[in-house]
Formats: C-alpha cells, sequence, structure tokens
C-alpha cells in the first residue's frame, strides 16, 4: 500500500503517474517481502524540496529521505535509495532463509 500526503507540493495528476511509475520496482520487491506500507511525505521550504519515505514490511522498518532543489530530482533520488535499501532487505531475508 502506497500513501501519498503531497503537503504543500502542488502535484498534477501527470506528477502522480509518474511518481507510481517510478516506484514499481519498489513496489514488486516491497510485495515479495510482504506486509508492504509506504508513506511518502513531501514538503516544500524556500526553493528546497523534501522527500521522506518511511516503510514498514516484513523484514523491518526504515526511514529515507532526500533534499533537492526540484521535486523530481529529490524523488528520483528516493526511489533509488528505497529501491537499493528493500533489495539489501530482501536478500538479507533471503540468506537468513
Amino acid at each position: 500500500m502506497i500513501k501519498l500526503e503531497a503537503g504543500n507540493v502542488l502535484l498534477k495528476p501527470s506528477h502522480k503517474r509518474q511518481l507510481m511509475s517510478w516506484l514499481r520496482r519498489a513496489l514488486r520487491i516491497g510485495e515479495r517481502l510482504g506486509e508492504f506500507t509506504l508513506l511518502i511525505t513531501m514538503r516544500r521550504s524556500g526553493k528546497r524540496c523534501e522527500v521522506r519515505a518511511s516503510v514498514h514490511d516484513s523484514a523491518g522498518d526504515f526511514v529515507c529521505r532526500s533534499r533537492q532543489h526540484d521535486w523530481r530530482d529529490a524523488v528520483r533520488e528516493l526511489v533509488r535509495a528505497l529501491v537499493n535499501r528493500l533489495h539489501a532487505q530482501q536478500l538479507g531475508r533471503a540468506a537468513i532463509a
């Protein structure tokens, strides 16, 4: 499950679709782990945009954060960190089993 709290960042429907396409791989990995919930919060302060992702799954909880000038760059960086962290959890879980 994904929940997006855009805060004071204005996103058009096309931006939301773009965000979902970037998150596709993270969703697949999260579904394999089980009990996957993702909360994305976006805040703009001045010229910077901060994007934070709180993840809960059966392998554990963690938080990723990114701050950039553009919301697209911030989300792209966040998605990369998110996929890397989920992949590491998946590999760690496979090593235990």
